[in-house]
This record gives C-alpha cells, sequence and structure tokens, in this order.
C-alpha cells in the first residue's frame, strides 16, 4: 500500500460526491465499514476530531454508495443498515424518491 500523504475531510468528500454529509458520518462511524487505515481522525484539539479519507477509502464509499443505489429496495436496505438515526434513514429514502 502507498504511503498517505494527504487525506480528505469528510465534508469535503460529501461535496465531491454530492452526498449528504450526515449519510457518510454515519457511514464512517464504524471502522469496519470501510478498509483499516482509510478512515483517519484528525485531532484540531483536545476533545476535538474531523474525520478524513484516504484516495482508497473515497474508492470504496463510491462504490458501496453505487451499489447501494442499484434499485430503491437496495437503497432502503442499506440505510437501515447503516444509518442508526431513524430520521436522518427516513429523510435520505425521502429524498431518494423525489
Amino acid at each position: 500500500m502507498a504511503t498517505v500523504t494527504y487525506v480528505l475531510t469528510l465534508d469535503y468528500v460529501a461535496r465531491i460526491l454530492d452526498e449528504d454529509v450526515e449519510l457518510l458520518e454515519a457511514i464512517v462511524s464504524n471502522g469496519d465499514n470501510l478498509t483499516y487505515g482509510t478512515i483517519i481522525r484528525v485531532c484540531t484539539g483536545p476533545d476535538e476530531t474531523i474525520t478524513a479519507l484516504t484516495d482508497h477509502g473515497v474508492d470504496e464509499l463510491t462504490d458501496m454508495l453505487s451499489q447501494a443505489r442499484l434499485t430503491t429496495n437496495t437503497w432502503h436496505q442499506f440505510l437501515d443498515d447503516f444509518v442508526d438515526d431513524p430520521e436522518l434513514a427516513n429523510r435520505l429514502k425521502a429524498q431518494a424518491s423525489q
């Protein structure tokens, strides 16, 4: 694996992928959802962190979301599996229906 020389913040990844940042936060909140080492926590203060992804993490996330969006049923199941917040899951399901 190549040496990581930069990472992309989750906010920036959300803008690049035109995704809801809360969805991405829900996915990466479980470190097992992407390959070990692709999710980076950056300390910005004693009790403050931001989440960032390596290029490989962005690629994995992109592939994951593409597969999840194949059908409405797979998208809804994906949201049920990866989003613990029912309000967020319902909001994302409603957005997909529009």
